[in-house]
């Protein structure tokens, strides 16, 4: 015998689960460029560079002013012939003197152009020493110092601070500096300059005169380094505060991610569990209804959405062994029949198999079509439209085309009767609403005795309507009320024919009224001495 190939089976696909879920990675990912974009602006701060260069600008200008006044009054010399003339010697005295505790580079050109006087170069031209001035003590920290640096390349490439190259030349001349060319025309005016290191430099020429004659033009210099520095210790300020700020983002987005994640999560994976063993009850969805958000609201959904599948295919279950149990009898009776006629010769025992054979053929196309339609019930109410339905009127018509042909019949009567006023009108299906109330009136016709009748009585209270059909006949056996709307159960009136009905109308009836978010239930009619008068079926339904 050849050996039989295993059976493979499919293990059910499980949620896979990553160090960072993607909505993990997305509240990050918002909370951090939320957290970037303003700290970005801030670490740029080209305002207050801007307001800083302005405050030195102003500051170098006054300066300025000091200089060239002392020089007006204290270096220049009127000669005989009345004319103005500056004196070096004062003048390199002066420039020296005055700039020294201000740590601003003056340098003094004559109406010619050439350069007599510059603070950074001690004794006279020619044999001049150059005084350097030396950076402020401070250490440097290894990784503050790269992020700032990194920043300030960043920021001096953006449109606002590319600025023109100040170029430092041992033979400068005044054509060189246009503002001091712009000072011998009488004209105070500033530059703001950047060295090819990326330094700030600011000039400001102002024209040297005493009265109104021009003697030379004054060009005081500056470095940025109290700028930058001033920059520099604003955006470290921003980095800490960064830095915390980050921090707490991260971990309050992890925290928030958690508690929207996992439980997401946990959900996922219950019911993926629930998918591969849906027919079995250890399999539950958690319960998050005490957090009271969406994530609440998602289990409870979750969870009442299994519970329903479940019960709708433990009724699948039940219902499946039903109609198998009710076909089994007609087909068993059925078959009894044939096999009986097969051998039976007597014509009239062949007679009365045949109307049994007709009987059961009969009795199998109700129960099929009852069947058929009590199981696609479910769909069709979840499919069609609901519209606005009177029920006096629908009631009324009922009571009409009944009552028309009744009395040929020798059938009960039936009345109708609306308590109170309307309007009766409910939203519904009007032909499965139509269904239910010809069931209840057909088996209200079952059990009236000749000469009996039937009310069909409407009353309405606040937001719901009652209907009411009233028969006269034998009531319900008070153990059986609730009873009579399982399906397939029949409780008939005796002498009637046995399989005449499926006992599947009171329970379609009750789906479709249910379907509608109203209820029906059986109860029983007495008299003053207690005596059961009849039966009565009441229908509530919510009001349009």
């Amino acid at each position: 015998m050849a050996d039989q190939e295993p059976q493979r089976t499919t293990a059910p696909n499980k949620v896979k689960r990553k160090l960072l879920s993607p909505l993990t990675r997305r509240i990050l990912a918002v909370n951090l460029l939320a957290l970037a974009i303003p700290v970005a602006g801030l670490l740029y701060l080209g305002t207050y560079r801007d307001q800083l260069i302005t405050q030195e600008m102003e500051a170098l200008r006054t300066q300025g002013e000091i200089f060239s006044g002392a020089l007006g009054e204290g270096a220049i010399t009127i000669l005989d012939n009345g004319t103005e003339m500056m004196s070096l010697v004062p003048a390199r005295h002066i420039v020296r003197r005055l700039s020294t505790p201000t740590r601003v580079r003056a340098r003094l050109f004559l109406p010619d152009g050439s350069l007599v006087a510059d603070s950074r170069l001690l004794g006279g031209f020619g044999q001049a020493v150059q005084v350097e001035t030396l950076p402020e003590p401070g250490g440097s920290a290894p990784v503050i110092d790269p992020v700032l640096d990194f920043i300030d390349q960043l920021a001096s490439l953006l449109p606002g601070n590319i600025l023109p190259t100040f170029r430092e030349d041992s033979l400068a001349s005044i054509n060189d500096y246009p503002e001091a060319i712009e000072a011998l025309r009488g004209d105070i005016s500033g530059y703001v300059r950047q060295t090819p290191g990326g330094d700030l430099i600011l000039t400001v020429a102002l024209p040297v005169q005493r009265y109104y004659q021009i003697n030379g033009a004054l060009l005081l210099s500056k470095g940025g380094g109290e700028i930058e520095a001033a920059m520099r210790e604003v955006r470290l300020n921003i980095l800490f505060v960064f830095t915390g700020a980050l921090i707490i983002t991260t971990l309050m987005s992890f925290y928030l991610a958690g508690t929207i994640a996992r439980p997401v999560h946990r959900l996922a994976d219950a019911a993926e569990r629930v998918r591969h063993s849906i027919g079995r009850n250890d399999e539950h969805i958690p319960d998050f209804s005490d957090r009271r958000d969406e994530i609440g609201d998602l289990s409870k959904a979750l969870r009442d959405m299994t519970n329903a599948l479940r019960a709708r295919l433990t009724a699948i279950e039940r219902f499946a062994a039903d109609v198998s149990h009710e076909l089994k009898n007609p087909l068993t009776s059925l078959r009894s029949a044939v096999e009986t006629a097969a051998r039976v010769s007597d014509p009239e025992q062949v007679q009365k198999l045949n109307r049994i054979i007709q009987d059961d053929v009969v009795r199998l196309d109700r129960l099929i079509t009852d069947i058929s339609d009590a199981s696609r019930l479910d769909a069709e109410l979840s499919r069609a439209d609901l519209e606005r339905i009177d029920l006096a009127q629908l009631l009324a018509t009922l009571s009409d085309m009944h009552n028309t042909t009744a009395a040929d019949r020798e059938l009960p009567e039936v009345a109708l009767d609306c308590l109170g006023e309307g309007p009766f009108g409910v939203n519904g299906i009007e032909s499965r609403l139509v269904q239910v109330f010809r069931n209840l009136i057909g088996n209200a016709i079952s059990f009236s005795p000749k000469g009996g009748r039937i009310v069909l009585r409407l009353e309405r209270e606040k937001n719901q309507i009652t209907a009411i059909v009233e028969d006269d006949g034998p009531g319900i056996p008070e153990n059986k009320l609730s009873n009579i709307f399982d399906r397939f159960y029949t409780e008939r009136p005796e002498g009637e024919q046995f399989g005449t009905h499926s006992g599947l109308g009171l329970a379609i009836s009750k789906q479709i009224i249910e379907a509608h978010d109203g209820s029906i239930h059986a109860e029983n009619r007495h008299d003053h001495a207690g005596n059961r008068k009849g039966a009565r079926f009441v229908i509530t339904l919510p009001v349009a």
